[in-house]
């Protein structure tokens, strides 16, 4: 208002040309306040970007993009084992492991996928192939000599049977009921499993020690056949009797006396992921709808 009323005085003023007047007048206002965005300073010239040049592409090479469409490039290879269809055996062995594991198995048949450590399975194959039965060869070498002995004039040698395990579900059943056998080894993955389902409860009335190792086929290679089912020892060397005695200890520790504990013990009843999940949505909406009348 100050300034106004100058600038009036100064204009009544005849005398001064108005010019001069308005010029003294604005020289005196002061300077208008600069508002907006304050200037930021310049980078340095370290942290300015440098233009890069891209690559000049080779007019030689031309991009051909992939058409997966149908009838049109081959696709990438991928992991398709899920839908290979297998050999029948193939899949019988995947179906009686998912059935083992979702089916409520009794205790007389569980206790057959619950064999003896990898180190004492190890000790026994060891101390079993110390006697071996003979082989076909051999067997036959033995008879043809003791048949030209007997054509030349010589007098018959009666030796004594060389001590040998046993092997077949017959012969050691025999061997169990007339107490004849010190120790029965019995293969885990006998197929039908009804031919040794009974020699463990047998072996156990009889008082034989027994033991459950993994594979018919290691303890067929002992006999020198594919597959057995089971092996007894009847007699063994002197020096022997030891190493027998601490494999006996070993299977009466282990399966023998823990026949409480097998006779309690069931297996399978392990749902898959899809039927966990299902029970678990039923489940929660049951607690929902009892929360909910609450």
């Amino acid at each position: 208002m100050v300034q106004v009323k100058q600038l009036t005085v100064v204009l009544k003023n005849a005398e001064l040309p108005k010019l001069i007047v308005l010029r003294d007048c604005f020289d005196k206002m002061p300077a208008k306040k600069q508002t907006g965005k304050k200037k930021v300073a310049a980078p340095p010239a370290a942290l300015k970007k440098v233009a890069t040049k891209e690559p000049q592409k080779n007019p030689l090479f031309e991009k051909r993009p992939k058409n997966f469409g149908i009838g049109r490039d081959i696709l990438p290879k991928r992991d398709l084992t899920r839908y290979v269809k297998w050999p029948k055996y193939v899949r019988l062995q995947r179906q009686r492991v998912v059935l083992q594991q979702r089916l409520k198995i009794p205790p007389p048949i569980n206790q057959f996928r619950h064999a003896a450590d990898k180190d004492s399975a190890a000790n026994v194959l060891k101390f079993l192939n110390k006697y071996r039965p003979e082989t076909k060869q051999e067997k036959n070498a033995r008879l043809r000599k003791r048949a030209e002995d007997k054509a030349a004039g010589k007098k018959e040698e009666i030796t004594k049977r060389p001590p040998v395990v046993r092997f077949g579900i017959n012969t050691v059943t025999r061997l169990v009921t007339s107490r004849q056998a010190q120790l029965v080894i019995i293969a885990h993955d006998v197929e039908p499993l009804e031919i040794v389902l009974f020699l463990p409860a047998l072996c156990r009335k009889f008082k034989i020690p027994y033991m459950i190792i993994k594979g018919k086929s290691r303890l067929g290679a002992v006999v020198h056949r594919r597959t057995t089912s089971a092996i007894a020892v009847t007699t063994v060397k002197p020096e022997d009797s030891g190493a027998l005695k601490a494999l006996v200890d070993v299977a009466t520790t282990n399966f023998n006396e823990r026949v409480d504990e097998i006779r309690k013990h069931w297996g399978g009843g392990i749902m898959g992921s899809k039927s966990r999940a299902r029970q678990a949505k039923i489940e929660k909406a049951r607690l929902k709808e009892l929360s909910a009348k609450a």
